[in-house]
């Protein structure tokens, strides 16, 4: 298999048609994205049969990207448009979203955004594995520009609606514990080439996490995702270095240890310890300043419960990116005025957002479009009217943002800096 689709092209007729056709609002396809080391939890709501679709050795499908302008790097194998989003043009033409917004600029991520960044700089996702991910990093700026990549700090929501299991370890593990020295580490990192289980989370803080709650991690700080499906603000870029010899009932493959760190230092221990930003690690206050409960936007609080929308940070502690949550009562609706554009996946019932229908996936066959998926371009953003069309069911939406949001910045939650974990 090559490709998710055989309908992808670069046009940039169909790609001006498809920005003015809903107003500024274009809907994109699925985009499913394998990974060997893990074990799918069958909760990002594609067919039962279709979750190794990509074949043998490809291994299955635990995620699907969310308004991704980036590929993802997944090994030899991985596809021509592996993790990048594609948008719906007429006649069933998909458009690479790199090529999209690098051809309307400004027009679709509005000036401030195109100036800063000259294109779309985070994408999101869910994830979503049976058994926890392997112990983590992302390399900071500095260390990622070795490879002639991009940092990238990330952030977790875990989303009631698409959680109807908690897989087997709905525990995370951040950092490391205080008392922990760099020699334990350095030891950890050596067992990883004797095969088996070299303990490293041993070390290492592990939180019991509660659906609705989210947590921030910037790079540099390990980290063990749990067996939750999670919702997942982040940087563009797929930059990593496994940390953890034994995964998902399995060896994790030692080329993943050194994925990412410079050829000349590829068996150097020291040179992996450099890629830790230690005190971040062993901070005794990491919960209160990484804990993110859901905060009602000042909007919101202002329009109060009668009005039948509530509105929510989700993700905000973060510089790269920001997520809201947008709950919308049964036969409600509520007209959102901002600055940004934006990505958006309903996760729950439906209804249009400007003219275009939206509504939850159910089942979605490999290869199949959706109605869940939008990025929403800076001039919809500006009057975006979001109409829950169900007697019965509250529509849910999850948006996320790029950097320097502005409305993040006007509701002011420094405040929050040093939330507490839930009693």
């Amino acid at each position: 298999m090559t490709e998710i689709y055989d309908t992808v092209r670069e046009d940039t007729g169909a790609m001006d048609a498809a920005l003015e056709c809903n107003g500024g609002i274009v809907r994109l396809a699925p985009a499913w994205v394998p990974r060997v080391f893990c074990t799918p939890g069958r909760r990002i709501r594609l067919h039962p049969d279709d979750y190794f679709a990509f074949g043998a050795g490809r291994g299955g499908i635990d995620e699907r990207w969310f308004a991704s302008a980036v590929r993802a790097e997944n090994g030899p194998g991985t596809t021509a448009h592996e993790g990048l989003s594609l948008v719906l043009g007429e006649n069933g033409v998909l458009l690479p979203f790199d090529a999209f917004v690098a051809h309307h600029a400004a027009d679709l991520l509005g000036q401030r955004l195109w100036d800063a960044h000259g294109g779309w700089p985070m994408y999101s996702k869910f994830f979503d594995n049976q058994l926890p991910l392997p112990f983590h990093l992302h390399q900071t700026e500095e260390k990622a520009a070795l490879v002639g990549k991009r940092s990238k700090p990330e952030a977790y929501y875990y989303p009631p609606e698409v959680n109807n299991h908690l897989g087997d370890q709905p525990i995370a593990y951040f950092g490391l514990r205080p008392d922990v020295t760099r020699d334990q580490v350095r030891d950890a990192l050596r067992r990883f080439g004797e095969g088996g289980d070299n303990r490293i989370t041993d070390l290492a803080v592990a939180y019991r996490l509660r659906l609705g709650t989210g947590w921030d991690v910037p790079a540099g700080i390990l980290h063990a995702p749990p067996s939750l499906c999670t919702y997942e603000p982040q940087a563009a870029s797929d930059v990593f270095s496994m940390w953890e010899s034994w995964s998902n009932n399995r060896e994790v493959p030692q080329d993943l240890l050194w994925k990412d760190v410079p050829a000349q230092y590829h068996g150097d221990l020291d040179f992996l310890m450099s890629l830790l930003e230690w005190d971040d690690n062993v901070d005794p206050n990491f919960a209160a300043k990484r804990f993110s409960p859901k905060i009602r936007t000042a909007r919101s609080v202002a329009a109060g419960d009668a009005a039948g929308w509530v509105e929510s940070w989700i993700t905000y502690r973060s510089p790269y990116f920001s997520a809201k949550e947008l709950r919308v009562a049964a036969g409600a609706e509520v007209t959102l005025r901002e600055d940004d554009a934006h990505g958006a996946i309903v996760i729950a019932g439906r209804g249009r957002m400007g003219d275009l229908p939206v509504a939850a996936a159910t089942v979605i066959r490999f290869g199949d479009l959706s109605e869940d998926e939008v990025f929403v371009s800076a001039q919809a953003a500006d009057a975006l009217r979001v109409v829950n069309d169900s007697s019965t069911e509250t529509l849910v939406i999850l948006r996320h943002y790029g950097p320097g949001n502005a409305e993040l910045a006007a509701d002011d939650l420094a405040g929050h800096g040093a939330l507490r974990m839930l009693d």
